[in-house]
């Protein structure tokens, strides 16, 4: 745990010199502007597409503060969910649906700290305007079990007897041995009581692409990657026989697009 935090605390350092840097222009950047912006500050929010997640990854939100006309300080909060790169969907003899192996499902919350500069600016009411972002903080992820529903019930006198015996239960390689067993996955927050947390740290460079056609509203993407790390791999897949570190990995690089609208004051 003081790993991670030590490892989040740097990330964070790094950014805040970056912030100080920008700050630190703001007076002479000023002085020869001839176009100013005609907003201070910015709000938006969006969804999130990620190589570590599935259809839709997350949700974020970003309030930025201008500094002067082409840079910006920001802080964001994102809620993602991440997925093990081999999360594969099996049927069940039972007409349920389970990923094979998931033993945790891993949600991330991800407050970050950045700074923004304009690489190409748009007309004052059209157009596309180009920025650069680099941000880093804290990754808190909270490790849910997966919980499946087993079938329990004795068939040694009749193979065919109806199910007597369903239990819900987080998935164990080394208790649920009967795939076939399996009935179906249980409902989503079954083992909500019985979370864990699990502290690192990520750092991302991105591009976003805006068009805001009115003053006080703002639409565009967002490409960019990520680099997340955890001081220990947190365990979404589980196999016997194999340990949780070389199934599941510590370290998560990723490249994501986000989505968003705001408005600007």
């Amino acid at each position: 745990m003081r790993t991670s935090l030590v490892f989040g605390s740097s990330l964070l350092l790094a950014t805040a010199g970056l912030v100080s840097s920008a700050q630190a222009q703001q007076t002479q950047t000023l002085a020869s502007s001839t176009d100013q912006p005609s907003y201070r500050k910015e709000f938006v929010y969006g969804v999130n597409f990620n190589t570590r997640g599935g259809l839709i990854g997350g949700a974020t939100v970003r309030s930025t503060r201008l500094l002067n006309q082409d840079w910006a300080r920001f802080w964001s909060l994102e809620l993602v969910e991440v997925k093990h790169p081999k999360e594969q969907k099996i049927p069940t003899n039972y007409g349920g649906v389970i990923v094979f192996g998931k033993s945790n499902y891993l949600f991330v919350v991800r407050p970050s700290v950045g700074v923004q500069r304009v690489v190409f600016r748009k007309a004052p009411d059209s157009g596309v305007q180009v920025n650069g972002l680099l941000s880093a903080g804290p990754s808190i992820g909270f490790v849910m079990p997966y919980f499946i529903s087993y079938d329990y019930s004795d068939r040694t006198s009749n193979p065919n007897a109806p199910a007597t015996d369903i239990r819900n239960e987080q998935y164990d390689p080394l208790v649920h041995r009967n795939l076939g067993a399996i009935v179906d996955r249980a409902p989503l927050f079954s083992g909500v009581g019985e979370t864990d947390i699990q502290v690192g740290g990520h750092i991302r460079g991105a591009l976003s692409f805006e068009y805001g056609r009115y003053r006080d509203a703002v639409a565009g993407v967002e490409v960019g990657a990520m680099v997340e790390a955890y001081t220990k791999a947190p365990p979404i897949i589980r196999v016997a026989g194999v340990s949780d570190e070389s199934l599941n990995d510590r370290f998560m690089p990723s490249v994501y697009l986000t989505v968003y609208i705001g408005t600007r004051n």
